[in-house]
């Protein structure tokens, strides 16, 4: 287990990491979400042992790691660049922290051959990172990192550099090979769906501070505040005490939605969708083509502009339209 206690760490002139707790059980991944210049990575890189903390504590398994080094703590990282060895062929490559461990030519051979059939690159060993595609290459750095059993596996934007479809494919895969091998892994990410996908709990990281830390749907349904809703993809927020937000409400009750107290209610641009049975209306104002569904803005009476989605064949600009509240696309919001 990984066990993070008020670490802090600090630049001059800036605090990076302010006070952070988290737990990482054995066998389960976490995700640290967050935007650009949070904090997430400088906080990977002190569990790993790159940066040093200010304060607090990180232990493994109860042994506190402050004053060990990078290479003394059994944990092994992977770069969303994957940072492959150019002239060395796949083999090669997967196969160089075991040679490091004086791992014998016939052991290394065996457990290449293992992890490049893990990874869906079985027949690869001989061929060179720069024949590879990219999603390719981020294999053969998992393969790499997974090479000498970690006991803990930091992943650094793993994904970032490569295109959406591809990001999405390979996501569903490293958290099949991580499942699979029962490694415990701390993952950091910008990335909503990546982080879903891939770690059973989530910790979002805002301005150096971990603002909520659950299990994954928790997180994405439930968000406990204004800041965390609009990070993790809630667009519009409306007073639940207002007459638009209780109208939002009891459009969604019949889908669970849930009724009564105070705070907000934060909508996804998935939440509402025109259904001729629908208890709202509104005039289509904007509509924009994507390949699956049709983006509108729907001046909504009572409401205002709000998002909305439409089926591939949908309304034009100034119809009028009636829409629904999908209840997954909806949450409450604390005080």
């Amino acid at each position: 287990m990984l066990e993070l206690t008020d670490v802090t760490v600090t630049f001059p002139g800036a605090t990076a990491v302010d006070r952070v707790d988290l737990r990482v059980e054995e066998g389960s991944v976490l995700a640290v979400l967050g935007p650009s210049g949070c904090g997430k990575s400088t906080l990977l890189r002190a569990v790993a042992g790159l940066e040093p903390i200010t304060s607090g504590s990180i232990r493994w398994q109860g042994r506190d790691l402050r004053g060990v080094p990078t290479h003394e703590r059994g944990f092994a990282l992977m770069f969303q660049d994957g940072q492959l060895f150019a002239q060395a062929s796949v083999a090669d490559n997967i196969g160089y922290p075991l040679r490091l461990r004086g791992r014998s030519r016939r052991e290394r051979a065996g457990r290449v051959a293992e992890l490049l059939e893990l990874v869906g690159l079985g027949g690869y060993a001989d061929r060179r990172p720069a024949t590879l595609s990219g999603g390719q290459q981020q294999r053969v750095a998992l393969a790499r990192s997974l090479a000498a059993d970690p006991a803990l596996l930091l992943l650094d934007e793993p994904l970032s550099s490569l295109d959406r479809a591809l990001r999405d494919r390979l996501a569903g895969d490293l958290r099949e090979i991580l499942t699979a091998t029962g490694t415990t892994a701390l993952l950091v990410t910008h990335d909503h769906d990546e982080a879903f996908t891939v770690a059973d709990r989530m910790a979002v990281m805002l301005d150096g501070r971990i603002a909520q830390e659950g299990d994954a749907v928790q997180v994405w349904r439930h968000p406990v505040s204004r800041e965390v809703a609009s990070f993790v993809g809630y667009d519009t927020i409306v007073e639940s005490s207002s007459p638009a937000g209780r109208r939002l409400l009891a459009s969604g009750q019949e889908g669970g939605v849930a009724s009564g107290g105070s705070g907000s209610v934060a909508l996804r641009r998935s939440a509402l969708r025109v259904d001729p049975r629908g208890d709202l209306s509104g005039v289509v104002r904007r509509m924009t083509t994507v390949s699956d569904a049709l983006h509108l803005e729907v001046d909504v009476e009572g409401l205002g502009r709000l998002p909305a989605l439409a089926a591939d064949r949908g309304p034009e600009v100034g119809d009028e339209v009636r829409l629904t509240v999908d209840p997954r696309g909806v949450a409450r919001l604390p005080d």
